[in-house]
Order: structure tokens, then C-alpha cells, then sequence
């Protein structure tokens, strides 16, 4: 026997069984070894050297050969040693009750010479292959009676493993406070052990308990804090990882966070072909530019996550999906197809949670005693003994009564499975009324939005009205009477030339008011878009300067000029109108030997343009009333005429081209308005 062993084992060597050089060492120890103790144990030297080589089927003949000498010698240590081998090859060759069988065995081995230790690993192996077959009751109380000793030992791999198990049989059966316990647990020991991915791992999984639990704040900082560890070099880790945080920042309202977290996956994620992944950002952008109003971006990024999410079967996220498309339209104002993306969502919906019902067994798990479990490292659930034999021996004399029980048990089964269709069916009669009183209130929302609508266009139409009749009234009745005045021959030369000025001036101010009104009702109207493009600031001063020559003449007002040549990115003709009105209203509030500066100059990568006077001034309780929506006016220096609208239509025209105007008065010194401008095009906030 001695001789056929040595020589099998010479056999495999010069066959080349490994290349390695500890290998090499303990294969010729082996062969040249009595057949003892000692070569099981050499045995099981190499037998590990091979599974962590994952050499398996070399392994495997180790095992063979010296499974029979351990027996033979009655070495329940090497046998237990091997047999716990045997059960880890099993599970890494997707063989699940064969390594359940053999821990089992490998188990009772250990026990009969009272190596804890060897027991609590092999408790936390079989905690994760029953969990893994959905025995979680068994599996929880295995990896719950391994913990003491582990921690005891302070095995950080083992301990790694088992936490995470039971964190994630906690989380599967719905008590997240006890998954969040175990995970925290493992953060501990990954932190001593350095282990960088299972912290990177354990930070996403803790991030993903708090989305859960609506926390985002949580769920940001575990989130993370596995961006922290995954180091940006990382790239696949980062892009598994993004999605979720910006997901987690969308919910706690940081859209510009979120945007950027969420384009950056979705751009590494397309690199690396993770649907997935790529699914997830897509539903929570199209999310993010719904509630920000973007609505053709989003229906891009929506329509996109449908086809990902139904080429991949991915049905949560299809559900999401559902519910996303339904909001949009409602938006959008297509009520109908709303409803129909809501009659979707709910059918999927119900569909997920029968199968959901039909796939998942009821689990109780809240009757395990941690305590006495982890006291018990012994312990081993659901093992069969000779009592059991005894058991089911008397069970067969009772098989008449089962089969009668069986019988009423088919009767009660028939009437609860009437009683469980009729409930559905009144579900479903439910669930569509629900469905058409949704889709009642969605159309009552639409008409009290036009109706707000309407009455604010009503508002814009009475105050129209009031404005033409009063002061376009007053001025065009001075210029009638004045013209049948002449008519009729009543006026001298001298007379005509000296009310000339006058009627000039009325007409002005009529031409003003009409301009004034039609840009400002067009506004209130919502029909004006701009066109911005890249114009000379400088120019627009000068043209606008010299329709305002005989004004500045007629009063004796001196204009100062400091403009520079200098680009601005807006609508020409709309800071055309904004400029006018400005010298206009300048003009206006000076005195006979006041003066008129206009600048511009560059700050902060923008434009300043401004208009000072030196006239009367603006009290600080007017000044709050100059860009508000209802009209505000007072008569010039000469009493000139206003409408009460041109700066608040410089106010729209200028927010219209991501711009903004305020001003700077003091009474008796004189009024400074200010017009700020991008130099370039601004992106909407977060667009992307």
C-alpha cells in the first residue's frame, strides 16, 4: 500500500502537477513520507496551495488519495481538514447541497475534537450557502453562531464574510435597521483588515439601505465615501457607484450636484457597457429635468431608459420608468397619454408584486435568539438523527388522518381561492376607479391652470385699456385741438412757432407710450423669444444717442460719453429698446445744465452698461416701486408725460437675456441704473 502510494504521487509529480516551487517542495516531501499523520497533513498543505490556485481537479485527486489514508489511520483532524476542502470546491463548482453535505460532515468531524475555531468557519460557510438557497432561518442562525469565535480570534476575512451575509439576509427579509448594524460592523473590520473593496462595497450597500429609508443625507455620505475609497483611478468602481449618489442628491433637492454625478455616469458607464447602470441615470435625469422644467430633454433621456429597460427585462426600473412618462405629460399637458402611462404603470405593477408573492416564501426570522446562538458555536439547525427515523415510523400510522386533513385542507384551500378572486376583482374595480378620478383631477388641474391663465390676460387687457385712455388720450386730444386750432385760422406765425415745440413733444410722448405698450403687452402676452447674438455695446449707445441729440439739446442737458467697444451676447433689439428707455428716462428727470454719463466695463466675465444723471433723484420708497408689474410714474423736470412702463418692460427684456438691472439714487444728486449682460451664451442651470 505504502509502495502504490509513493508511487502515484511520484507519478503526478513528474507529470508536472505544478510549477510552483513550495508545490515542488511538499510534492517530493509526500512521496518519500511513511504513510502517517504527517503525509495527511502534507496532503492538506497542498491541497490548499491548489484551491487557492483554484486548480481544482489536481486538488481534487489530492483529496481522493488522501481521504483514504486519513480513515485508514483514523486522523479525524486531517479527515476533517479535507473534508472541508471537499465542501469548498463543491460551492466554487456551483455543486450547492454536495458542500452543504460535506460542511455538515466536516462539521461533526470538528466537533469530535473540539476545534471551535474550524467550527465557526464552517458555520459561516454553510450560513451563506443556506441563506444562498433560501433557507434563511438555517443560514442566519449558522452565521449568527459563528461570530463570537471569529470575533474572538479576531478572523477579519471570516468575520468580513459573515457580516455581510447576515446584512444582507436582514435586508432581504425587510428589517433594514438590523442590516444597517451588521454593515456597520463589517465597515469596522474591513477598516482593520484595510480592506479596500469590501469598505467600497459596504459604503454603497449602506448608501442604497438609506435610499431606501428616504434618509438622502445618509445615503449621500455612505455613497461617498465609496467614491472615496473606489480613488478616482477607478474608474469601473466609480461608475457603479455615481448613479446611485447623484440619485441619492436628486432626492434631497442638490440638482446641480445631482446633474453632474449623474452625466459623469452615464458618460463612464457607456464606456464600460453597463446597462444597468446606464438605465438607472437615465430615469433619474429624466427626473431631475422634469421638476426642472426641461421637459424635451427629459422625454429624450425617458424614451431611452424604456428601450434600455425593456432590452434588458429590467422591470423595477421599466415601472419607474411608468411613473416618470405619466408625470411628464401631465406636464405637458397631453392628459391622455398621462393616463395611459398610469393604466401601464399600475398592470406592471401588479404583475411585479404577484410575482414577488409567487417567488418569494414567507420568512419569519424574528424568533431567532442571537444570544443563544452565539454562544452555541455547536449548534447545527435542521439536523437529522435516529430519532427522526423513529419519528417518521410513527407518522405512517397515521396516514388516514393526514389524508383527512388533507381533504378539509382542500376544501378550505377551494373557498379561500373564491374568496381571493372575488377580492381581486374588487381591487381591480378599485384600482380603475382610482385610475379615472386620477385622471379627473389631472383635467381640473389643466383647466384651472387656463383659467388662472385667462384671468391674467384679462388683468393685462383692463390695464391696457385704462392706459390708452388716459394717457394716450391726453396727449393725442392736445395735438387734435392744437390742429383745429390752425384749421381754423385762429393761431398768428408767432403763435404756431412757439406751440410747435409742444405738439412736437406730445407726439413724442404718444409715439413712446404705443412703442412702450406694444413691447410690454407682448411680454404679458409670453410670445416675445429673444434671438441673442454677438453685438458691439458701443454701437447701440451711439445709434440710440443720436435719436436723443435734440432732447439733450432742448433742455440743456450735456452728455458724457465713456463708452467702450465691447461684445455682449443678447437680443439686439430688445437692449435697444432697455437703452432708449434709460436716456430717455435720464433726460427727463434733469435739469437745464445736468449732465448724462453712459460707460460699460467688463466684470466678472460679464458687461456693465450704465446710464447716470445728475437730475432730482429717486426717494428710496419709490425706488421699490420702479420694476414691479403695476405702472409707476411721476412727470419730469419740464412735466413731462410717462407711461408707468418702460422700465418694467427693461426689467422683462433684460431677465429674458439672462440678464439683470437695479439702480443706485439719491434725491437732489442724481440716479445711476445699471445693466448687467453675459458676454457669451449661458446654459440653463444644470441643462444637460
Amino acid at each position: 500500500m505504502k509502495r502504490l502510494f509513493v508511487l502515484i504521487f511520484i507519478f503526478c509529480f513528474t507529470f508536472g502537477f505544478s510549477q510552483d516551487e513550495e508545490l515542488d517542495s511538499l510534492t517530493i516531501q509526500l512521496a518519500y513520507q511513511s504513510p502517517d499523520s504527517s503525509k495527511v497533513d502534507t496532503s492538506v498543505s497542498i491541497i490548499k496551495i491548489l484551491f487557492d490556485k483554484k486548480d481544482y481537479s489536481k486538488a481534487q485527486k489530492f483529496i481522493t488519495l488522501s481521504e483514504d489514508l486519513a480513515k485508514d489511520l483514523n486522523y479525524k483532524k486531517g479527515l476533517a481538514e479535507i473534508t472541508f476542502y471537499k465542501a469548498r470546491i463543491s460551492n466554487q463548482q456551483g455543486n450547492i447541497d454536495k458542500a452543504i453535505s460535506d460542511f455538515k460532515n466536516a462539521k461533526s468531524l470538528y466537533a469530535s475534537i473540539k476545534d471551535t475555531i474550524s467550527i465557526a468557519k464552517v458555520n459561516s460557510n454553510l450560513g451563506v450557502l443556506e441563506i444562498k438557497n433560501g433557507n434563511y432561518k438555517d443560514g442566519l442562525a449558522y452565521a449568527l453562531s459563528a461570530i463570537k469565535e471569529l470575533e474572538k480570534r479576531e478572523l477579519f476575512d471570516e468575520l468580513s464574510k459573515n457580516y455581510d451575509n447576515l446584512a444582507n439576509t436582514y435586508e432581504t427579509t425587510g428589517n433594514l435597521e438590523k442590516a444597517i448594524t451588521y454593515y456597520l460592523k463589517k465597515l469596522d473590520v474591513d477598516n482593520r483588515s484595510n480592506n479596500i473593496d469590501g469598505l467600497v462595497n459596504t459604503n454603497k450597500n449602506l448608501g442604497d439601505i438609506y435610499t431606501k429609508k428616504e434618509n438622502y443625507i445618509q445615503a449621500v455620505s455612505y455613497y461617498e465615501s465609496a467614491l472615496g475609497y473606489a480613488s478616482s483611478s477607478d474608474e469601473k468602481l466609480r461608475a457603479q457607484i455615481l448613479p446611485y449618489l447623484g440619485n441619492a442628491y436628486l432626492k434631497d433637492k442638490d440638482f446641480k450636484t445631482a446633474a453632474r454625478y449623474l452625466v459623469e455616469s452615464i458618460n463612464l458607464n457607456r464606456r464600460f457597457e453597463n446597462k444597468k447602470e446606464i438605465l438607472y441615470a437615465l430615469n433619474s435625469l429624466g427626473d431631475l429635468n422634469i421638476q426642472q422644467g426641461r421637459l424635451k430633454t427629459a422625454e429624450e433621456q425617458l424614451q431611452e431608459a424604456s428601450n434600455i429597460s425593456r432590452v434588458t427585462k429590467n422591470n423595477e426600473e421599466l415601472l419607474r420608468n411608468y411613473k416618470l412618462m405619466q408625470i411628464l405629460d401631465s406636464k405637458k399637458g397631453n392628459f391622455e397619454s398621462a393616463y395611459t402611462w398610469q393604466e401601464e404603470y399600475y398592470k406592471l405593477k401588479e404583475q411585479l408584486d404577484q410575482e414577488q408573492a409567487k417567488n418569494s416564501p414567507i420568512i419569519i426570522i424574528d424568533d431567532i435568539d442571537e444570544a443563544n446562538l452565539q454562544s452555541d458555536p455547536l449548534l447545527i439547525p435542521n439536523t437529522l438523527n435516529e430519532d427522526d427515523l423513529a419519528t417518521k415510523q410513527k407518522l405512517d400510522k397515521f396516514k388516514l388522518i393526514f389524508y383527512a386533513l388533507l381533504a378539509a385542507f382542500a376544501i378550505v384551500l377551494t373557498f379561500f381561492v373564491l374568496f381571493f378572486i372575488k377580492r381581486n376583482s374588487r381591487l381591480k374595480y378599485t384600482r380603475e376607479l382610482e385610475a379615472k378620478n386620477k385622471k379627473i383631477e389631472l383635467q381640473n388641474e389643466a383647466i384651472l391652470e387656463q383659467s388662472k391663465h385667462l384671468e391674467n390676460i384679462n388683468k393685462v387687457k383692463d390695464k391696457l385699456f385704462s392706459i390708452v385712455s388716459h394717457d394716450l388720450k391726453d396727449s393725442l386730444t392736445s395735438t387734435k385741438g392744437f390742429i383745429d386750432l390752425l384749421k381754423e385760422g385762429q393761431l398768428t406765425q408767432d403763435e404756431f412757432h412757439s406751440l410747435l415745440p409742444e405738439l412736437s413733444e406730445n407726439a413724442n410722448n404718444a409715439s413712446l407710450l404705443l412703442f412702450n405698450l406694444l413691447n410690454w403687452s407682448k411680454s404679458q402676452m409670453q410670445s416675445l423669444e429673444p434671438k441673442p447674438s454677438l453685438f458691439d455695446i458701443q454701437e447701440v449707445f451711439s445709434e440710440k444717442v443720436k435719436l436723443m441729440d435734440q432732447k439733450f439739446e432742448a433742455k440743456g442737458v450735456r452728455l458724457i460719453d465713456n463708452t467702450l467697444r465691447d461684445f455682449v451676447y443678447a437680443d439686439r433689439s430688445m437692449i435697444e429698446i432697455v437703452i432708449q428707455n434709460l436716456l430717455a428716462n435720464a433726460v427727463k428727470f434733469c435739469n437745464n445744465g445736468d449732465s448724462v454719463s453712459i460707460s460699460n466695463q467688463i466684470s466678472n466675465g460679464k458687461a456693465i452698461l450704465s446710464v447716470a444723471d445728475t437730475g432730482v433723484g429717486i426717494s428710496k420708497e419709490d425706488q421699490g416701486k420702479l420694476f414691479g408689474n403695476n405702472t409707476f410714474t411721476t412727470r419730469g423736470t419740464n412735466k413731462e408725460k410717462g407711461t408707468g412702463l418702460g422700465l418694467t418692460i427693461c426689467r422683462e427684456l433684460v431677465e429674458l437675456n439672462k440678464g439683470t438691472i437695479w439702480v443706485e439714487s439719491a434725491v437732489n444728486v442724481g440716479s445711476t441704473f445699471y445693466v448687467e449682460l453675459p458676454k457669451n451664451r449661458v446654459e440653463n442651470p444644470g441643462e444637460t
